[in-house]
């Protein structure tokens, strides 16, 4: 009997992510919204690929939480999406209330369940999910560095005409405007980033990194990025669901790791069956270990806003 995968929220991160996860074929999957017919119209469409792509898992649209009854994982991309001009914080009470519901629902019937956070603003999110759940920490994983620092490699790689898998970077903090790129972490087939490219360039790359998801939205003009964000979240779930220990970086609930308490920072963890199984503090310099702080205190006005 396959394990069974949550995906509550139906819009295009969480259409791609069950798409994505269904064709994994190592599980079956709810796709779960409020939206009558949205869930079981892409589900079915999902499940009707299997022949062409080949994957047995078996894909269920539903309005209600019976079906998600016995998840492993539960992916919760709902809420509302970012639109132009529209900064993550704004979205900060529609979706407290949102993913307080959702998460309710969720451990009400999977009460042994991981629950990983992609709706935004991510980090504060994330809170809401961990005092709503009362799960511990190791079972509440924000999805932000794995989609940031995947950014990052994609630009470093285009700059440098490099294969993506050759570059290997780590972007910690929150998810937002403050998010840490650790250039000395920075490295393409082992050569630090620094000798590669001048600092004007690694800085305009920087920034175009931290400015990624508006990017798109100002791209798109009527959504925000799904595909890459429904790929770092299936990434997350292949990694808890096959036990595979990878060392991602992931928002956790620090407690006092980098000298931070309660909040949930971007940072790498080592990710298996357990969730968390470890968080590791690597070593900064004064100027990182600054921006670090600077993300934080910008997660923890978000967190007291949610009061």
């Amino acid at each position: 009997m396959r394990p069974k995968i949550t995906v509550v929220g139906a819009g295009n991160v969480g259409g791609t992510c069950a798409q994505r996860l269904a064709e994994r074929g190592y599980a079956d999957v709810v796709l779960v919204d409020i939206i009558d017919g949205l869930p079981q119209g892409k589900g079915l469409d999902i499940q009707e690929s299997g022949p062409v792509i080949g994957f047995d898992s078996r894909v269920v649209g539903a309005t209600g939480y019976e079906e998600t009854a016995g998840s492993t994982i539960a992916v919760i991309t709902s809420g509302i999406a970012r639109k132009p001009g529209m900064s993550r914080d704004d979205l900060l009470h529609t979706n407290q209330k949102i993913v307080t519901e959702v998460t309710e629902n969720l451990v009400r019937h999977s009460p042994n369940c991981i629950l990983i956070i992609v709706s935004n603003p991510l980090d504060a999110m994330a809170h809401v999910a961990l005092k709503t759940s009362g799960f511990p920490r190791q079972r509440v994983i924000g999805m932000a560095g794995i989609l940031d620092t995947a950014r990052f490699r994609t630009f470093l790689a285009a700059e440098l005409h490099v294969s993506v898998e050759d570059v290997h970077a780590y972007v910690l903090g929150g998810h937002g405007d403050t998010m840490v790129p650790l250039l000395r972490y920075t490295t393409v087939a082992g050569i630090p980033i620094a000798e590669l490219l001048p600092k004007e360039r690694i800085d305009a790359i920087v920034q175009r990194t931290r400015d990624g998801g508006a990017e798109i939205v100002s791209l798109l003009k009527t959504g925000s990025a799904f595909y890459a964000p429904s790929a770092a979240a299936v990434q997350m779930v292949d990694a808890i669901l096959l036990d595979k220990k990878r060392i991602s970086p992931c928002a956790a609930c620090l407690q006092g790791e980098y000298g931070i308490d309660g909040l949930f920072i971007g940072v790498p963890v080592k990710l298996g069956a357990g969730g968390i199984e470890q968080v590791f503090e690597l070593k900064l310099d004064a100027g990182e270990r600054a921006a670090l702080d600077r993300s934080a205190a910008a997660v923890k006005e978000l967190v007291e806003a949610l009061k």
